[in-house]
Parts: structure tokens; C-alpha cells; sequence
């Protein structure tokens, strides 16, 4: 029976769809983006923004539209704040929050000498010098407060005056950092106190309560020592927010609180397997809706506030698919209206049933340009690992896939180190734009990944050449014994941590492979202690400092770094880098290129000096697609 079952489901794959043509890098980077915006104060529209690139100007526009949540046409509008509540703006109307940069110190050479003004030159005392992509120019981003009359704001006061610390938080944070009491006597915001080498060893950010008649500030989490974000009131004015626990540990359990009559409640800490990424308020202010990953999808969930009882909170899962519900934008009556993407479609605007999850699709951005192009398939399969754990792996197919022809297969190396691997849509790493060239993708998702409980998420701290890296070989062996696969051409890809695991994979892949590619990957753990800019994720992934002579899980970790095992490298390899990375710098791919280079291997260096971690122009995005299929081609013949 189940042979007949698998079967019948490759026979179904290998349907041809005639008349339709493969993704391309340049269609792709044709598509809208959609991010919800908000609900219409009236509750009858979703507003959303679509950022529409334009590779020729290398840039990207952005439009708004508002849609029926009922379904029918969508239509643009000059921008959001028309038709949403302005966030910003007091509910009583009296004030408006907003920020912008404050000189505080004297870096540049310019700042510190009147008689230098085109000195080019940075002086730092502490760490912190630098962070993702922008050097410190001794300014810090503030929030302010002004008045308002007729619409019109007054002199702005800044709420913190002379405080080397930045709100919203750099390098991610926006506006949603900063948020008013629904009484319009409060404003929330989230801030680290903490400056300079302090700064970068820490994730301890707070909730700070500014008092708008007593001028006062107090924190609200000083007893929490991780991440505290995200604050968001329910209009009655019950303050919940998203909280991890351990002080200098990114990829903490991150829960759901509530700050109700005083009491901090965790309403999702008895679910060892939820990791909460974003929520909203139910209107009836009692239920919280929120987004996590399980089982290599991201899915949306309830949770009731149980006020101050010891009573387990109940915890439902509304919605199950092979899809990720990507953001919540917001609850137009018995339905909530979200972002929904998978493998093969971009994200577009849904809405969700609350009682029983069904899911009607909202915006159609892109289902013109999308119309002609093949679709792929995915599979999920449980790998058995070395330590006798079950893995689930994504496994993605080209387009017309037929299981009696062999083709080349990618084994997909994911960043993070714990970052989820879902249904997830990239306009990078794409797997339907990757399986539209011919190749089958095999994604695991290996140690490391949240939806998989707390145990299977933290196995990779502190032995990132352990388990995990035994883990990918696991995944490319159990899909590699498929007769559709073929095995002398396996290629393995990757960025960041991915591309830390493409260079450790080359020293020990037992000539598995015939092609690497390695994005902005770690190579050499010394001098990425010595460069990198968040000291905290180095201090926690590899349990200390490399000079900690006595530190044995230091040590085991350092010695596992890739740049130990270079000699047993022998097969092709593309190296890419961003000049701008100051999270895994440049230096690291530099220095994997030229030991490949120096140890005679076929290698190649794309290095992009104004992209960043990512690849975030359209032309430098095309320049890396074109690259990346054309190494493939050479060296998977």
C-alpha cells in the first residue's frame, strides 16, 4: 500500500504543465513584496504596502492599497494614515511621538578637531565601534514627544535626555519600538542601557514606562536580565510583550507576557516547543494571537490571558498547512486578516476563520506574473540521525519532475544558527527559483532550529562542528539513496551559519560532494571574535574567549573552527562576501578564498563591497543569481 502511495504521488509530480515557463532570477525580482499594514479604522479594509523593485534604477518603490476584507478590489491610496490609526499620535490627540538622531559624543575626526574639517577618521575608546553595516558617528537615536495643536506639532522634548543609548534598537528596530497607554498618560519603549563594550556583550533590553505629566521614566522588566520587546496594550490597557530569558543568549525560548494589576504572567512558558515570534490583542481583550514555528512551518496560535490564576493558560493551534503565516496584521471581527507564503508562492494577504482556521486568500499581487510559471512540489520526510533522533527535511522538486530521469541535488545549509527553516519565500535563497533550474533541494532542519522543542533548538550551541554537521550528512545520504537522485552530482550551499557549514562540510564529506558555495560564511573563529560586532552571540555559541586557556568547552569550540581542517579541502568552491558585513566579516571570506586558492583548489570570489549581510539591491541580486546557477553549471556537469 505504501508503495503504491509513493507511487502514485511521483507519478502525480512528474505531470507536465504545458505552456508555462521556469522561475528566472529576473522574474523573480519582478514580484510585489506585500507587508500588511494594518485593519481601516472603520474595520472594513486591510491596508497593505507592496514594494514594487525596479532593477534598472536599482531601487524599489513602494505603494499602498486597501482592500474589502470581505474579498473584491483592491484600491491604491496616497498612504496608510488615512485610513489606519496613527500609532504615533496620542489617543486622546494631545501628542505625537517620533524619533531621530542626537549628537552625543565626539568620534569623527571633524567632531573632536574645528580645524580638521575634511578629516575622514573615527576614534573610538570601547566596543560598539561598529554594528551590521554602520560604523558609530557618536550619534544615538532618541524618542521624542511633542504637542500638538491643530494637527500641528510643537517643541519636541526628548524623553531620553543625554542617555548614550538608542531607541528603537539598531539594527532592526523601527517605531514599533515605542508605543502609547491606550490612556494616553504613558509611552512604553525599548531601549538596551547598556554603552559601549557593555553594549556588545549584552541582549538585555527593557520596557521603560515615561510618565507624560511627571516627566519620570521607570523599568518595567528590571528584574528579567535577556531580551525584553515588542510591548503591545489591549485597549483596555493590559500591556503584554515578548521576553527571553538568559542575558546575552539571541535565540533564547522567546515567550508571550502579561503585565496584568502588576503580576508578570508567562502564558506560553508550559509549551516548551512554542517559540513566539509576533502577536496581536484579540478585540475582546482577553485572547492573544500569536506566530510560531512547528515542524519546518510557521503557524498561527491562541492563547487566552488567565489574569493572576495559576490555571495553565490554554494554548490552541488555529492554523496547520505547509505554509508560514509570516505576520498577523490585524482582526476584522470573527476572522484575522495575515501575511501567508510557502516555497513556491510569495507572501499575499489572507483571512483566517479564528474558530476554525479556514484560510481565504485576499490580495492577488502577484497571480498575473506567477500565472506562467511551473509550478514546484515540496515533501516533508523524517531522517533518522546518527544519535538516533528523527529529522524532519524538506524536500523541494523541479517543476515536470519525473522520477525515472536523475538529477542533481542541493543539500540547502540554513543560517541562524537557530533560525527556523520553513515555508519560507527568500528572494535570494530561493528554493522554487533553485528547483525551476533542474535541481532537487534537500533542507533539514538539522540542530538548531526552533518548532522542535528547546532541547533539539540549543544542541548546536557550543559544538557547531558536533551533531549538527552530522545532521546534514544524514539528510544528503537518506535523499541521496533515491534512484531519481544522482549521485555524482551533489552540490551543498549555504549563508552565514550556512555558509560556516559549507566549509566544515568540505573537510569532511568523504568526496560526497562536487560542488560548494559558501555566502558570508565563518570561516576562521578566531579573528571572527576579533572583528565581529554582537560579542554576546560569539561569548554564548562558543561558551567564552579563545585566550580562556581553561575554558574546555571554549576550546572544543574553537578548535572546531573550519580555517583547522583546510588541508582536508578538495572539491570546487565559491566564495561570497559582503563588504558591509561587520556580523561575519569580510575578512572571513577573504581569508577561506585565498586557502583554497593557495591549496591549489578551483575557487572562485564574488565580493560585493556595498552589500551587507544580505543582498539587498536588485542589479547586485542578479549579479548573485547569475553566479550562483552559473558555478552550478561548471562544476555540476
Amino acid at each position: 500500500m505504501k508503495k503504491a502511495f509513493v507511487l502514485a504521488y511521483l507519478i502525480c509530480l512528474s505531470i507536465p504543465f504545458f505552456g508555462q515557463s521556469l522561475l528566472t532570477p529576473e522574474t523573480l525580482w519582478s514580484l510585489g513584496r506585500v507587508t500588511g499594514i494594518g485593519i481601516s479604522k472603520d474595520g472594513k479594509s486591510a491596508v497593505y504596502a507592496v514594494a514594487l523593485p525596479d532593477v534598472a534604477e536599482n531601487k524599489i518603490a513602494r505603494k499602498y492599497y486597501a482592500i474589502p476584507v470581505t474579498g473584491g478590489t483592491a484600491t491604491e491610496t496616497a498612504g496608510p494614515e488615512s485610513l489606519v490609526a496613527d500609532k504615533n499620535t496620542s489617543p486622546d490627540g494631545r501628542y505625537r511621538l517620533s524619533h531621530k538622531p542626537v549628537q552625543l559624543e565626539k568620534i569623527t575626526g571633524k567632531d573632536r578637531y574645528a580645524d580638521l574639517p575634511e578629516s575622514n577618521g573615527y576614534v573610538y575608546t570601547s566596543l560598539d565601534y561598529r554594528h551590521w553595516d554602520t560604523w558609530r558617528d557618536g550619534t544615538y537615536d532618541h524618542v521624542f514627544v511633542s504637542p500638538l495643536t491643530n494637527g500641528q506639532a510643537g517643541e519636541a522634548k526628548d524623553l531620553m535626555p543625554g542617555e548614550p543609548f538608542d531607541c528603537p534598537q539598531k539594527p532592526f528596530g523601527g517605531d514599533e519600538d515605542y508605543i502609547w497607554s491606550p490612556d494616553s498618560k504613558k509611552v512604553i519603549y525599548v531601549t538596551k542601557k547598556k554603552a559601549g563594550t557593555a553594549y556588545t556583550v549584552s541582549t538585555n533590553t527593557d520596557l521603560y514606562e515615561y510618565d507624560i505629566e511627571k516627566g519620570t521614566t521607570r523599568n518595567l522588566t528590571e528584574d528579567n536580565p535577556g531580551y525584553d520587546v515588542s510591548p503591545a496594550f489591549s485597549s483596555d490597557g493590559t500591556l503584554a510583550w515578548l521576553q527571553m530569558k538568559r542575558d546575552g543568549y539571541e535565540s533564547d525560548k522567546q515567550d508571550l507576557v502579561v503585565l496584568n494589576r502588576g503580576a508578570k504572567v508567562n502564558l506560553t512558558a508550559h509549551r516548551d516547543e512554542i517559540h513566539v515570534e509576533s502577536f496581536i490583542w484579540g478585540s475582546d481583550n482577553q485572547h492573544l494571537y500569536f506566530t510560531a514555528p512547528v515542524d519546518g512551518t510557521i503557524q498561527l496560535f491562541e492563547v487566552r490571558n488567565t489574569g493572576l490564576t495559576k490555571m495553565l493558560p490554554p494554548v490552541r493551534q488555529i492554523t496547520k498547512g505547509d505554509f508560514d503565516i509570516n505576520a498577523i496584521v490585524g482582526q476584522a471581527g470573527k476572522q484575522l486578516i495575515v501575511s501567508r507564503a510557502d516555497m513556491g508562492n510569495p507572501p499575499e494577504l489572507f483571512t483566517v476563520d479564528i474558530a476554525g482556521g479556514a484560510m481565504k486568500q485576499l490580495t492577488s499581487v502577484n497571480s498575473a506574473r506567477l500565472a506562467g510559471i511551473s509550478p514546484i512540489s515540496t515533501k516533508r520526510i523524517w531522517v533518522n540521525t546518527t544519535d538516533h533522533k528523527k529529522m524532519l527535511t524538506w524536500v523541494i522538486y523541479p517543476p515536470d519532475f519525473d522520477p525515472a530521469r536523475k538529477y542533481p541535488t542541493l543539500l540547502y545549509c540554513q543560517g541562524g544558527p537557530q533560525s527556523a527553516l520553513t515555508q519560507f519565500y527568500s528572494f535570494r535563497w530561493n528554493f522554487q527559483l533553485i528547483a525551476s533550474q533542474g535541481y532537487i533541494v534537500v533542507a533539514p532542519n538539522r540542530r538548531g532550529m526552533p518548532g522542535h522543542g528547546t532541547e533539539w533548538n540549543e544542541q548546536v550551541s557550543k559544538d557547531w562542528g558536533g551533531q549538527v554537521i552530522r545532521d546534514y550528512l544524514s539528510a544528503i545520504d537518506h535523499v541521496a539513496g533515491e534512484p531519481y537522485v544522482d549521485k555524482n552530482r551533489l552540490g551543498c550551499i549555504g549563508a552565514s551559519f550556512g555558509g560556516f557549514s559549507v566549509f566544515a562540510l568540505a573537510a569532511v564529506h568523504n568526496k560526497r560532494f562536487k560542488s560548494f558555495i559558501s555566502h558570508d560564511g565563518v570561516f576562521d573563529f578566531r579573528s571572527m571574535y576579533g572583528t565581529t560586532d554582537e560579542m554576546f552571540f560569539e561569548n554564548w555559541e562558543k561558551g567564552g574567549a579563545y585566550w580562556e586557556k581553561d575554558n574546555k568547552v571554549a576550546q572544543r569550540s574553537f578548535s572546531q573552527s573550519p580555517s583547522n581542517f583546510v588541508e582536508k579541502w578538495d572539491t570546487p568552491i565559491y566564495i561570497i562576501q559582503g563588504g558591509k558585513d561587520y556580523r561575519v566579516p569580510i575578512g572571513q571570506g577573504l581569508q577561506a578564498f585565498q586557502a583554497a586558492q593557495l591549496r591549489g583548489i578551483k575557487s572562485k570570489l564574488l565580493y560585493l563591497p556595498e552589500e551587507n549581510h544580505w543582498v539587498l539591491s536588485g542589479q547586485n541580486a542578479l549579479l548573485w543569481h547569475r553566479e550562483f546557477f552559473g558555478w552550478l553549471e561548471e562544476t555540476l556537469k
